[in-house]
């Protein structure tokens, strides 16, 4: 499962972020890293971008970045 496919509400743990470069790079600098607990907790109303709780601040991400990071529900 990736981070796009979580539902509004729920929580999930990252298990591993498959993007390369720079965007690897930006994502890891935000905090989603292997074993961080991530809640949705909204989505724009076209779908793009989603805002997220990640180690207690909020963070808005491309859904096409989210799709790289694969997770599991927690």
């Amino acid at each position: 499962m990736t981070l796009d496919e979580v539902r509004v509400g729920n929580s999930c743990t990252v298990t591993r972020f498959n993007g390369t470069g720079e965007i690897r790079r930006r994502i890891l600098d935000m905090g989603i890293t292997k074993g961080a607990e991530i809640s949705v907790r909204k989505v724009a109303p076209l779908g793009d971008p989603m805002e997220l709780t990640v180690r207690g601040y909020y963070l808005s991400l491309r859904k096409s970045d989210a799709a790289d990071i694969e997770v599991v529900p927690a």
